[in-house]
């Protein structure tokens, strides 16, 4: 690791300069990392923007933390703060992580998902913009939506050949379903969006890089339904897993299962992330996929992985049916689509920054798992053993 004191170098040998770094959704998943991250390794200030600050008050307090004084939190909403100008022009690079990017909530709540994902982040766009300051907008892999692949008879060869499936930043087309199946609206957002940021650099000069995370996966990634989360709320995937085995119950596979989906530790991801940071000659006017292609596997192999895991580090019994199947419409509502298989391909991020995901899909998940069992195991017991009052 090295000493956020010696001088750094990009990758061109260049000593890397202390950045000013506004980072706007900083309290979630991904930012909590990327904080972390920055504190421990490097010797760039943050400017943390969120509603919630919970996943990193760990670097808030105490305040004799070596890191004191270079991360600073501001609890505000950029749909309504006046504040939000301020603080970009105080940056070097402002960094947009915040969205609404939750499945269940893309056909259920389609308003605010494309309020969040577009109109709220526009101004970001146009002070950044404005004030000629460097951005990286985080995307996501759901802009591509369906495979050309998907579209092919069930039974054709050509559904094995990758130039139908996988996903190309410079060369995918971006395919969604129709408009009343609304579980687009979140992937539609995003692409005008990064559509957007493309036009004000073409236009305007705006110094950009566009992130597309295919499934990053690590500790303190989404919430637990009751416990740190609405009881009836219904987070990704793995989220959705984990809180069926903290519970003992068997892990509900929509639609068979059948969807292939690629997974990336959040920890290598994050290391792509600094790279982008501090290597702007190489990554600005980019968009680059972030995931682990060799990690892919069904949303049924996924359970039946995560099972495994979670019995090694919790010495729990599996629950006597694994699995159980449902529908999108009754697990979703209606209105849900799916993409049939996400797979990156990585040529721009590998030949422009050398980035190359290391963890394995059961490393990744047994780092994640333990640490869910660890932090919510215990609550959950005294969930469970609580009298249901009528």
């Amino acid at each position: 690791m090295a000493s956020p004191s010696s001088t750094r170098l990009d990758l061109d040998g260049n000593p890397i300069k202390p950045l000013t770094i506004c980072m706007i959704g900083a309290g979630g998943f991904i930012g909590s990392h990327l904080c972390e991250k920055l504190m421990s390794e490097t010797s760039h200030k943050v400017l943390a923007l969120d509603v919630y600050s919970d996943k990193i008050k760990h670097l808030l307090e105490p305040e004799s933390l070596p890191w004191n004084g270079r991360i600073h939190f501001h609890r505000l909403n950029i749909k309504n703060d006046s504040r939000l100008e301020g603080l970009i022009k105080m940056a070097d690079l402002v960094i947009n992580l915040a969205a609404i990017c939750t499945p269940a909530d893309y056909n259920t709540r389609p308003l605010d998902t494309i309020y969040s994902n577009f109109i709220d982040a526009l101004p970001v766009v146009k002070i950044c913009s404005d004030t000629n300051k460097r951005l990286i907008h985080f995307s996501t892999c759901e802009v591509y939506g369906k495979t050309i692949g998907s579209f092919l008879p069930k039974d054709s060869p050509l559904r094995q050949d990758p130039a139908y499936y996988v996903l190309k930043e410079d060369e995918s087309p971006c395919i969604f379903g129709p408009i009343e199946k609304q579980r687009w609206s979140y992937a539609c957002a995003k692409q005008l969006i990064e559509r957007l940021v493309y036009a004000e650099g073409a236009e305007n000069g705006l110094e950009f890089t566009i992130v597309r995370p295919f499934n990053w996966i690590g500790p303190r990634m989404d919430f637990i339904p009751g416990i740190d989360g609405p009881s009836e709320g219904v987070p990704r995937v793995l989220a959705c897993f984990s809180n069926n085995l903290l519970r003992g119950e068997p892990l509900k596979l929509v639609d068979g299962g059948e969807s292939q989906r690629t997974f990336v530790y959040i920890k290598d991801a994050i290391e792509a992330v600094l790279l982008m940071i501090e290597n702007p000659a190489r990554a600005n006017g980019h968009i680059f996929n972030v995931g682990n292609p060799n990690n892919e596997v069904t949303v049924r192999q996924l359970a039946e992985m995560m099972t495994k895991v979670y019995t090694k580090v919790s010495g729990d019994q599996p629950p006597e049916t694994p699995t159980i199947d449902v529908s999108s419409k009754e697990f979703y509502g209606e209105g849900y689509d799916d993409s049939d298989k996400r797979i990156p391909d990585m040529t721009i991020i590998n030949k422009q920054l050398g980035w190359n995901p290391k963890t394995s899909l059961w490393d990744l998940l047994e780092s994640t798992l333990t640490y869910q069992h660890r932090t919510y195991a215990e609550a959950i017991k005294k969930v469970i053993a609580q009298p249901i009052t009528s």
